[in-house]
């Protein structure tokens, strides 16, 4: 290969090789590596011009956006202000013009004095110091070599760093971990100091000389960092903890936030006093000689040393961890530990951590103590996914408001000035947001955002569809405002309500909407058309029309914020109380086969049905929804709230979800009431997991494992490894289509048992699958009515 995987983006650089500590527990001194016996002790002018011309290199062959530079020894500053001055110099000098630097140094702070914070200042260097704690804590490892204490001068160089005009450069506090200290005392020792971040570090250990552990316990090192972080909680989180926070990112779906844990790839390179390029430190503890790589600043570039097998093996992420921990649901958060801690003598390092009994004990912990306050209400209330629907919308819009930056020219300006005054009348909100929650705002809003960034041309429907929304709104809520909307070709489409045709217009221009009596008007040039109230069809008027599944009727829906055919309020959703026996509403949504943005499924929209397929179709979706609301009463009545619109499609699949907003289905015509009712209930399934995972992070690293579907050969299908994204999915639907047909109860216990196995899952997720497990079991009241197995039942199965 010609160049790493991963560029590097962090340097560490030894700028002195020596230390006025004796701390027994340092990797560098005390550990199998005694390489710092034969380096020097201060890097040389030659080596730190050549590392600097060197990362400067790298960055500009990888266009990185900036790199950091971490200052290290032994004790750095023992280095001296102008051997460190030179440093500063040089890399800001190299890397000018290419990549942002970023300058640190950690420190154990004996040395630090205003001398070295001036000159600090001067370059922006960051300052990170080492402190275990309380005076006990800190003096039982880090002593000077006849044994004094050094905790008072450590105490000085914080509060020295603490100073305001010191502040912008105080990295934090780093703490070894050692199970003998009070984790209490430790950690209120630390927060009384204010740092802005602590960072815990479990002390270096491998297989072949493990971390003591007094009591025997396996899991010692995770009760203790369980004690500091419930002091933590308690103490209303006042410092960020970069262990805690980098779990707590993990399971919530995201990244980890320190090299520890998780399974990003590494990125650092370390450059000793001589020169030699050697991969992260701690490998020291493993055995003389794990960190080198046989390479130098002077004769081989940083592209060549990332090709070197021990970093690309840390480069891999899953597969760079051993076949245990690739098995292992919480491999996701810990990672495998760090790489240093899995090695043995026998395997080297395809082991699973020394501690990895401790990492599982405390991310299982941390998730036990804070997955309810961790919790999207969205995946547990239908109401709260509505609202953060609604909620993602207005933050599209607002987005696309600003990615415009002018781009939407006066018409844009103009509308979004009325919109604010739409508003901010008692009943305007409520018509926007009701307008603003149509389906296929969602997709005006994406189709849009994606052509701005593109750089493709906005002008034209893009930016008219917002004055045609608002417009829409100031009717549905009567406001006395005239909203300009553009027309092309005479027609001039309102969502939610119909398309006006302006007889004898020209291709384009703007007519006024405004709301009048129980309509409103329109008004283009010298004509006026006026729409009532409820209007059916006219020469000048083709209202979406309006569906009630419950008794088959067909209608225009009424120009209120309120009327049928608005759909929902959202954030709004109303289920049967317990023992209700009248079953749910029926279920009032917009016909729509008029809006521009409708063409978002996979097979084409229908144009415009005659009332007679409108009529035939309406029947068929009373029946469909009779059988829904009988089987299924409590789907069903969430769908009744949920669904706003139907489209009428050509061909494909009986009902499809879309690119739109959430309420939306595809259908195509034909097939029996039972079958018609089985696709509502799949397109429902899919269409509230697609606004789930619109909303929250239900699982992550999507792809890293393949799965086997449980249902997988039946009717002749032939197995394949999926990803978790299609088990989750499948299994959603299924959960949700037993309930109405037993058919499909085939193979979702045990694929509920993978999903709660999986390493995939996040909070949410393991949310999402007590409530499917719920619905199974028949506790959460949608046990249906057509034979589900009671939660006895299903044990048996499993």
């Amino acid at each position: 290969m010609t160049g790493p995987a991963v560029p590097f983006r962090e340097i560490v650089l030894k700028v002195h090789s020596r230390c006025d500590l004796a701390c027994d527990h340092c990797y560098v001194y005390e550990h199998a590596d005694q390489s710092w016996r034969t380096r020097p002790k201060t890097i040389s002018d030659h080596v730190v011009s050549r590392t600097a011309r060197r990362l400067a290199e790298h960055a500009r062959t990888h266009a990185l956006p900036s790199v950091t530079v971490i200052l290290h020894g032994g004790e750095p500053l023992l280095a001296g202000p102008a051997r460190l001055r030179l440093v500063c110099e040089e890399f800001t000098s190299a890397l000018a013009g290419i990549a942002e630097l970023d300058l640190r140094i950690h420190t154990n702070g004996l040395q630090l004095s205003p001398r070295y914070l001036d000159l600090f200042d001067e370059f922006d260097v960051k300052v990170g110091i080492s402190l275990d704690g309380d005076r006990a804590a800190n003096d039982r490892h880090r002593r000077y070599a006849d044994g004094r204490s050094s905790h008072a001068r450590v105490l000085k160089a914080v509060d020295l760093l603490r100073q305001e005009r010191y502040r912008h450069l105080d990295l934090g506090l780093l703490c070894t971990v050692d199970i003998a200290n009070d984790p209490v005392a430790v950690l209120d020792a630390l927060t009384e100091l204010r740092p802005p971040l602590i960072d815990f570090l479990l002390p270096h250990a491998t297989w072949a000389e493990p971390p003591p552990r007094p009591d025997g316990s396996p899991t010692a090192y995770a009760a203790w960092l369980l004690t500091v972080f419930d002091r933590w909680q308690e103490q209303g989180r006042p410092v960020p903890v970069r262990l805690f926070s980098s779990v707590l990112s993990t399971l919530d779906g995201g990244p980890s936030l320190t090299e520890s844990l998780g399974l990003a790839p590494t990125d650092l390179v370390v450059v000793e006093t001589d020169g030699q390029l050697e991969q992260v430190d701690s490998l020291k503890s493993a055995y003389e000689g794990a960190a080198a790589t046989g390479f130098d600043v002077f004769t081989h570039s940083f592209d060549e040393v990332a090709a070197h097998p021990g970093v690309r093996a840390r480069q891999l992420g899953l597969a760079g961890v051993s076949a245990t921990c690739r098995r292992c649901p919480v491999v996701r958060s810990c990672g495998g530990g760090l790489y240093t801690h899995r090695y043995s003598p026998a395997a080297g390092f395809d082991n699973p951590s020394v501690y990895c009994a401790d990492l599982a004990a405390l991310i299982r912990g941390i998730e036990e103590r804070t997955a309810a306050a961790c919790e999207s209400p969205a995946v547990r209330d239908p109401g709260e996914l509505l609202a953060a629907q609604q909620d993602l919308t207005r933050t599209l819009l607002a987005h696309l408001h600003d990615s415009l930056d002018g781009a939407g020219g006066e018409t844009w300006a103009e509308t979004w000035a009325l919109a604010a005054e739409v508003e901010s009348a008692p009943a305007g909100q409520a018509a926007l947001d009701l307008v603003l929650a149509h389906p296929y705002t969602r997709t005006w809003l994406l189709d849009t955002l994606e052509a701005v960034r593109a750089g493709r041309p906005v002008d034209g429907p893009p930016v008219e569809r917002l004055a045609a929304s608002v417009a829409a709104a100031a009717v549905r809520a009567r406001l006395d405002l005239a909203v300009p909307v553009v027309h092309r070709e005479g027609r001039l489409f309102l969502p939610t309500l119909g398309e006006v045709r302006i007889s004898g217009a020209g291709e384009t221009g703007t007519a006024l909407v405004r709301a009048e009596g129980e309509g409103f008007a329109v008004r283009a040039g010298a004509a006026v058309l006026h729409i009532a109230r409820g209007a059916g069809e006219s020469t000048h008027w083709r209202p979406v029309r309006a569906l009630g599944a419950g008794d088959g009727s067909v209608h225009a829906p009424e120009a209120t914020a309120d009327g049928p055919g608005a759909g929902p309020v959202p954030g709004h959703v109303q289920s049967p109380e317990p023992g209700d026996v009248r079953g749910p509403d029926p279920v009032h949504v917009l016909l729509d086969d008029l809006d521009p943005y409708r063409s978002c499924f996979d097979a084409p929209a229908a144009h415009r049905l005659d009332q007679q397929a409108v009529d035939a179709w309406s029947a068929t979706l009373a029946a469909a929804w009779a059988l829904l609301a009988e089987a299924v009463p409590d789907q069903a009545a969430e769908a009744a709230a949920v669904l706003t619109a139907l489209t009428p499609l050509t061909g494909g699949a009986p009902v499809q979800a879309g690119r739109h907003g959430y309420g939306a289905l595809g259908i195509a015509a034909g097939g029996d009431a039972r079958t018609l009712a089985t696709a509502l209930l799949r397109g429902f399934r899919r269409a509230k997991l697609r606004a789930l995972c619109e909303v929250t992070d239900l699982y992550a690293s999507d792809g890293s494992w393949d799965h086997r579907l449980p249902w997988q050969g039946e009717r002749g299908k032939q197995e394949e490894a999926v990803p978790f994204s299609r088990l989750l999915s499948e299994t959603y639907e299924r959960v949700g289509l037993a309930l109405f047909d037993p058919e499909f109860l085939a193979g979702v216990p045990q694929a509920l048992d993978l999903i709660e196995e999986a390493a995939e899952t996040t909070v949410d997720g393991k949310q999402l699958l007590a409530v499917m497990r719920k619905e199974i079991n028949g506790t959460d009241g949608t046990s249906g009515k057509n034979g589900c197995k009671t939660g006895t039942e299903w044990t048996a199965v499993r």
